[in-house]
């Protein structure tokens, strides 16, 4: 494994099981075939400045420190990834917490706004309510793909301002560049993928239109194919952008990353489907030493499979790269 090293981008070490090189194969297969048992969360309810909530699942020890976990599109805390993660904080001596994006925890939320790629609001509430409980020395926030995003964006955001209870961050399979995203998964190699977001997506806009009748509309919504005619349609819109790009400009993380003022990681595979080529950020990782690029050769998209049934490699790392900053930091 790894030693946390003063060189921001960081030389990887990971290396895939023989027969799991392909990045289909590890995208997909964590998904259909990986065992991780459940977790006895409990859940609560955070009620919104603006009048809306969102649920965090809690899974509460007698621990000192806690991680905070945020989910990929049309995810939400029960989903494969976030269960591996959080068995490998928890093992390691810590409490966490799952934040379900809006509308992602099995109940619609109320407003006509829903939840996106650089909505860090959420997040920071969470945040707000760990802090609020006063049983914790230290935080340390992790997310995945899209939920990656907001992490980033979020330690971007604050930059030297971030609270010193946020210790630090991981983010894994991050689309820290959407434009380049959107065009990668318009290619015909990703159409499974496509498919499978906008079957949930298009499904969300439709129950939205039955609560805001003439305000959302549905008609047509079965024939958009990528990402820049949903964005450009329903995300700008319902969100505040202009249109596509101007969402993909502001919501993006890349912008923010050399602004980065605790010790993050990212940790994205040079063989994921789903990003494009701006989601490689080398100047910002060598311009910010806070600011850690870890990219192996395979992985996938939040795949970065083991051989056996317990915690994949980016789980272990990504506790490995907390506990050391966490140990640094005293």
């Amino acid at each position: 494994m790894n030693e946390v090293v003063d060189m921001p981008v960081v030389k990887s070490t990971y290396k895939s099981p023989f027969g799991f090189s392909n990045r289909h194969v590890q995208t997909i297969f964590p998904t259909l075939f990986r065992r991780v048992s459940s977790i006895p969360y409990s859940r609560v309810r955070l009620e919104t400045g603006d009048g809306d909530f969102s649920d965090i699942d809690c899974f509460f020890g007698n621990n000192r420190r806690v991680a905070i976990l945020v989910h990929g599109l049309e995810g939400n805390s029960g989903r494969k990834y976030m269960r591996g993660m959080a068995h490998a904080f928890s093992s390691a001596g810590f409490d966490v917490v799952s934040l379900n994006l809006r509308g992602c925890s099995g109940e619609q939320n109320r407003l006509m706004r829903m939840y996106h790629s650089g909505d860090t609001g959420d997040l920071a509430g969470a945040v707000a309510y760990v802090k609020g409980l006063c049983r914790y020395e230290s935080c340390h926030l992790a997310g995945f793909s899209l939920g990656g995003n907001i992490v980033l964006k979020y330690m971007g955001e604050n930059g030297e301002g971030i609270d010193p209870f946020i210790q630090g961050a991981v983010a894994v399979s991050a689309p820290c560049d959407l434009r380049s995203c959107s065009v990668e998964m318009e290619k015909r190699s990703n159409t499974i993928y496509m498919k499978n977001f906008l079957r949930t997506l298009v499904r969300k806009v439709k129950e939205k239109e039955k609560l805001y009748p003439g305000k959302v509309s549905s008609e047509g919504a079965a024939s958009i194919r990528t990402f820049r005619e949903y964005d450009d349609r329903y995300t700008s819109k319902l969100h505040g952008y202009t249109d596509a790009e101007d969402y993909w400009a502001n919501a993006s993380s890349l912008r923010f990353l050399e602004r980065i003022a605790a010790p993050t990681l990212l940790i994205n595979a040079l063989d994921d489907p789903i990003l494009g080529e701006g989601c490689y950020p080398y100047k910002a990782a060598e311009c910010n030493p806070l600011f850690y690029l870890e990219t192996p050769e395979h992985g996938g998209h939040v795949g970065f499979i083991s051989r056996g049934r317990g915690a994949y490699w980016h789980e272990i790392r990504a506790v490995e790269f907390v506990l050391s900053h966490v140990k640094m930091n005293g």
